[in-house]
């Protein structure tokens, strides 16, 4: 009789335990483990990041402006805490649960919006998401207006070139090995970190990291990065192996066409996950001959950019080190696929051969290499100056002495330095003559 209760016992235990457990399931429902913001110039982007499907709806709420935002059988992971709202279309976000099932988010909007909200399945980065784009109505009604020509910007106004650098790997991700165990993802950090060095130093460019410290970062993270600060050049940094250690020397890399091919189909595919590839503009709501079209015309220009400046830094980087091939090579990695923003693949050298794995190590060495690459970028872009830049506006800052003008009266005209404008112009003292056409320089 003991032994039977004993049973018993047992087995109403365990039914209540398995209760439990479908309780606790059937309460958990789809949770939202992390929320990721992106600002644009003419959009902000919110990304939900999601542990299963989601059901949702969005209103809009006025005095003050709000977005509601329903998900059906979700809850929080963690709070919503630490989020940059500068640049944004927000002015903070607010959730609470509903129906004790739902949750419900609030947008606090800094003024009107059109929203626009979809989901995506999971991918090889991501899982399941859920995206609300917030469009301001008023840059909406400005595109819809008639486009008025626009004066050159002034040189307080123009832009700097920005130059967005990739560090190979990082984290638990080490990249190569050397014969003495230098770790690619450490060189190339230095690398990055010198290159950027020099680049915030030239007058009318300035770099960005990717990374800046040992951790790691998918791949398509990297470009997103590099597409949020509006780069407008990609240069990820690598250091080559091969398991024969006399293999040598440097190579550049751009996107092959079968790799260009490849990811076209792709995005083709998936234009709702591609949707802020092409310029900004949006894929998921055009025919398939028409996003077929965008994204030749963005690819096409990108790889001919990359090519461009691909030669220009490998003909620097041969002073450097010895190359592994004399011409830019073509490849499909990853980090190169991006179609609306040009990119390069840099090997700086083959951190498998002993030689060259000194040389990675060495502070002197990783500086030479960071200046060959800027030297090259620098010149590609002096030739090839996107509108709108500093370094396009230099192009037309000239200036034609006219008579009784003087240098430092010149100087203060166009906000410079008289130094600066004897250098520009390699002038020894402040003698110009009438018709002597100046050089405006960037920086004074």
């Amino acid at each position: 009789m003991k032994t039977l209760n004993s049973l018993r016992i047992s087995r109403l235990g365990a039914l209540a335990l398995l209760s439990l457990l479908f309780s606790v399931a059937a309460q958990a429902g789809t949770v939202i483990e992390g929320l990721r913001m992106w600002p644009a110039p003419d959009n902000t982007r919110l990304v939900f990041d999601l542990s299963g499907r989601v059901e949702h709806t969005l209103f809009r709420l006025d005095g003050p402006d709000r977005l509601v935002i329903d998900i059906k059988d979700t809850r929080l992971g963690q709070p919503l805490k630490g989020l940059d709202y500068s640049n944004t279309h927000l002015s903070g976000i607010r959730s609470a649960v509903r129906n004790d099932s739902d949750l419900r988010v609030v947008l606090d909007l800094r003024g009107k919006v059109q929203p626009k909200s979809f989901v995506l399945a999971p991918n090889e980065q991501y899982g399941h998401r859920l995206v609300i784009d917030l469009h301001g109505q008023a840059e909406q009604a400005q595109a819809a207006a008639p486009q008025v020509k626009k004066r050159a910007p002034s040189a307080a106004e123009a832009r700097d070139i920005v130059i967005a650098i990739d560090a190979g790997h990082g984290g638990e991700d080490p990249g190569a090995s050397g014969p003495s165990r230098t770790r690619e993802k450490d060189v190339v950090l230095a690398i990055a970190k010198k290159l950027k060095e020099m680049l915030d130093k030239e007058p009318g460019m300035r770099g960005v990291l990717t990374r800046s410290g040992d951790y790691f970062i998918p791949l398509r993270k990297r470009t997103e990065i590099a597409r949020t600060h509006r780069a407008d050049l990609f240069v990820s940094i690598h250091a080559d192996a091969f398991r024969d250690r006399r293999a040598y020397g440097s190579s550049v890399y751009v996107l092959s066409p079968r790799g260009a091919s490849s990811e076209h189909a792709r995005l083709l595919a998936e234009k709702e996950n591609a949707s802020d590839l092409i310029g900004g503009v949006s894929l998921d709501d055009k025919d398939d001959l028409l996003a077929s079209v965008l994204l030749d015309l963005s690819q096409t220009a990108s790889v001919e950019m990359s090519s461009d400046a691909a030669a220009q830094v490998l003909h620097q980087i041969k002073e450097v080190n010895r190359l592994h091939k004399r011409e830019v090579e073509q490849a499909g990695f990853r980090v190169l696929k991006s179609p609306d923003m040009p990119s390069i693949l840099i090997e700086t050298a083959f951190i498998s051969n002993p030689t060259e794995e000194r040389n990675l190590r060495s502070s002197n060495h990783q500086r030479k290499m960071a200046h060959a690459i800027m030297t090259g970028l620098r010149n590609y872009f002096r030739a090839n100056p996107p509108p709108g830049t500093r370094l396009a506006l230099q192009q037309d800052q000239r200036h034609a002495v006219s008579r009784g003008e003087t240098l430092s009266a010149i100087a203060q005209r166009y906000r410079v330095s008289t130094e600066s404008l004897r250098s520009a112009n390699n002038l020894k003292g402040n003698t110009i003559r009438v018709g002597q056409v100046l050089q405006i320089p960037l920086d004074g």
